[in-house]
């Protein structure tokens, strides 16, 4: 309602205003006209942010008509000041052209390639090009459980944490149901170490080193026990997994199929025209 009324006046004003001009809106409202240049009730209707007060709806609409207003005035005077025109349109060409092409590739993709890749294809890839696949930051797998300082059995929690049996698992997952302000299973996958250390309060110089050194941590503060079994250790700049690295493998395949896939469409073009005779040279 705050929109409807606030912009009716406008809505009235420019009626009245443009109301002796033959000029075809294709439909639209004018709101404001400068040299044959329009404002629309629509485009201003569409950027009017919703919930504003009746005050300051008005104020934004007074503010959006003065910058249009300045910018259409501006745009007009650069038009007959700047020299290399011909250079200007030169580039809006080929940013035009480059724009219709890449959309008209996205939906050849989207069409006639499809992004399932099977797991041997997967695999065949991560074999091929292994160098590419290193970890950018130390990894580690393992399992990490923080407890109140007072909480209830924690001898057996220092046995369980340490051993990586179905059975000591379960006895802490079921302990951790209960107890754990934290608990984080992750021994079948991998984490990057610096997502682990914002779990710990560990205080020493060289973090990644330690952990590499010391499978099991057991640290504390004034609330807290925290315990972490680090199972496996990966360093930075060593292979990555492929469980780890798969996302990654898929859509750097993804990307070659499609490339491969554009590469054989423009070929195609191209022998096609040639066969029609379509190509001259001169």
């Amino acid at each position: 309602m705050v929109r409807t009324a606030c912009l009716g006046f406008f809505l009235l004003f420019a009626c009245c205003a443009c109301s002796d001009k033959q000029h075809d809106h294709r439909g639209r409202t004018p709101l404001v006209e400068v040299d044959d240049n329009f404002l629309y009730h629509e485009d201003l209707q569409a950027a009017l942010p919703k919930h504003l007060s009746g005050e300051d709806s008005v104020k934004f609409v007074e503010r959006y008509i003065r910058t249009w207003l300045e910018e259409t005035l501006l745009y007009e005077k650069a038009q007959s000041n700047v020299a290399n025109n011909d250079e200007i349109n030169e580039l809006v060409e080929n940013y035009r052209k480059a724009l219709i092409m890449h959309s008209y590739q996205q939906s050849l993709i989207e069409q006639q390639l499809s992004d399932e890749i099977t797991d041997a294809e997967l695999d065949a890839y991560y074999q091929k090009n292994k160098d590419l696949f290193k970890a950018e930051s130390s990894l580690i797998k393992g399992l990490f459980i923080k407890v109140p300082l007072k909480a209830p059995h924690l001898a057996q929690v220092r046995r369980w944490y340490k051993t990586e049996t179905r059975e000591a698992v379960e006895h802490l997952e079921k302990y951790s149901l209960q107890n754990a302000v934290k608990y984080e299973y992750f021994y079948d996958t991998w984490a990057p170490v610096s997502e682990i250390l914002d779990w710990i309060p560990l205080d020493v110089a060289n973090p990644e080193e330690y952990l590499n050194k010391n499978r099991h941590v057991e640290l504390k503060d004034t609330a807290f026990h925290y315990f972490l079994n680090v199972s496996d250790f990966l360093p930075a700049g060593e292979q990555v997994p492929f469980e780890f690295a798969r996302q990654q493998v898929k859509e750097m395949l993804l990307n070659v199929k499609q490339v491969e896939f554009m590469k054989q469409v423009k070929a195609d073009l191209y022998h096609q025209a040639e066969e029609k005779d379509r190509i001259k040279y001169y």
